[in-house]
């Protein structure tokens, strides 16, 4: 899974500007020694003009204003500047929220060598960063495909320690990713032609410690979960969301939490990555973060 982390990218991660994104800020944090990443920060469309040519500590300081702040975990290809990342950064950004992002270590820019532990830790990281900012606002994490591993390791945690974040996105996410690679395209094309794929292929995923146990890490979660996937996602099937979604629904974490899986019909063609095109992504939200938030408050 790691196998396609290090694509050469064409974008000067430094200029967030080149991709439209005029209100964002480039940050390079340190989660470890010898591990440093980087961090991209868009602000609400409401504070665009006054953030241009400001410096990190204004970017730092906006975070304390009043308006939500989403951590996005994002998949397993490209970097934080990936088109369809930055396509949802400028919805989200429409929309009120602050957008704070990252190359985990060895993608990007970003330096160190990837592992789940690794990846866990520096989503964990920034939003400790996140939380010493900005003040009372709610900060919710949205993950996408493999960013939906690191997101319910990452809340699994949170909970644990008693500073769960407001609510949980997971965009296309799978049940553990033994299961997202016997479904994965390639595998699935590799499973006919060798018999032995899954002793030869899967079993090193998992004995490397590679789990990403989505299936798992909900049943210790607390806190509001809304699932997006799109019908026709040739990448992580379906069916694998829908049945994430049945076990959270049924686990005993989540009974004071709403609940919410959100399909998206094959007719629309959003597949794995283009359902921030959806017009009814921002009442989904609204709906769905503005009871959250109702339930954070009160």
């Amino acid at each position: 899974f790691f196998i396609s982390v290090r694509v050469p990218y064409f974008i000067d991660l430094k200029r967030p500007q080149d991709q439209g994104l005029n209100h964002t800020c480039n940050y390079y944090l340190q989660p470890e020694e010898d591990v440093t990443i980087g961090v991209w920060h868009t602000v609400p469309a409401a504070l665009w003009k006054n953030a241009r040519g400001k410096d990190q500590l204004w970017f730092e300081e906006a975070l304390g204003s009043s308006h939500p702040v989403i951590l996005y975990l994002h998949g397993n290809a490209g970097t934080r500047g990936g088109d369809h990342r930055v396509e949802l950064y400028k919805v989200l950004s429409s929309l009120g929220y602050h957008v704070v992002t990252f190359d985990y270590r060895g993608w990007g820019d970003s330096i160190g060598s990837p592992s789940e532990r690794g990846m866990t830790y520096d989503a964990l990281h920034v939003f400790d960063w996140i939380k010493a900012r900005s003040g009372d606002n709610p900060v919710y994490i949205w993950g996408h495909s493999l960013g939906t591993g690191v997101a319910t390791n990452l809340v699994r945690r949170l909970c644990e320690r008693e500073t769960p974040p407001d609510a949980l996105i997971l965009e296309s996410p799978f049940t553990n990713i033994r299961e997202e690679a016997r479904s994965h395209p390639f595998s699935v094309a590799s499973t006919r032609y060798f018999p032995g794929f899954d002793w030869f292929f899967l079993d090193p995923i998992t004995t490397s410690g590679i789990k990403f146990a989505n299936d798992e890490n909900v049943k210790y979660i607390s806190c509001s979960l809304l699932i997006l996937h799109a019908e026709d996602d040739p990448v992580v099937p379906f069916h694998l969301g829908k049945k994430l979604y049945n076990i959270a629904a049924t686990s005993r974490s989540f009974r004071d939490y709403k609940v919410q899986f959100v399909p998206f019909h094959t007719d629309l063609g959003y597949r794995h990555k283009y359902i921030y095109r959806s017009p009814e992504l921002p009442r989904i939200l609204r709906e769905f973060l503005g009871k959250s938030e109702h339930e954070h408050h009160h």
